[in-house]
């Protein structure tokens, strides 16, 4: 039987784009870093995430259907960190001091400056062990940029 110690160090080696995923939730907004990121479909555009299934995070998208996700530039990697961060506070105050603006059609804070800003709605949820993976619809390109891309592996942001 494989450890949880050993599984993270296995995967540990694979490099993944790093992605901040945020809800508007009533007066609040949250927001955790998410580097399990996948295009699911062209036709419609879909992608999925998985969220650990004891997360805030998780807990409002079960609730809220529509959320954005920003996959992050190199030059953001201090927002990965506040955004991964343990008790972290709303999500408009890790973004104090950088850009960023409210999704039209999610109404979830949207990162400005990433290589790219989608707005989405769940259409599926499906438990994963500790994960609940969301396949969602994707609903708006807010935005695409050219840049480097902020990359997780060996446990680091490169």
């Amino acid at each position: 039987m494989i450890t949880p110690q050993d599984f993270t160090a296995a995967l540990a080696s694979f490099a993944t784009g790093v992605t901040v995923v945020t809800v508007k939730e009533g007066r609040d907004d949250i927001g955790a870093t998410v580097t399990s990121f996948a295009s699911v479909s062209l036709d419609p555009p879909m992608l999925l995430i998985g969220v650990a299934a004891a997360s805030y995070l998780c807990e409002v998208l079960h609730r809220r259907p529509a959320w954005a996700v920003t996959v992050l530039a190199a030059a953001q990697r201090a927002l990965a960190g506040r955004f991964a961060a343990e008790g972290r506070p709303s999500a408009r105050l890790l973004l104090t001091g950088h850009p960023h603006h409210r999704g039209r059609r999610s109404e979830a804070l949207i990162i400005e400056g990433g290589l790219t800003a989608l707005e989405c709605e769940t259409r599926l949820r499906i438990p994963a062990g500790d994960h609940v993976l969301f396949v969602a619809e994707i609903l708006h390109v807010d935005y695409l940029n050219k840049a480097d891309p902020l990359i997780r592996a060996n446990r680091r942001y490169r």
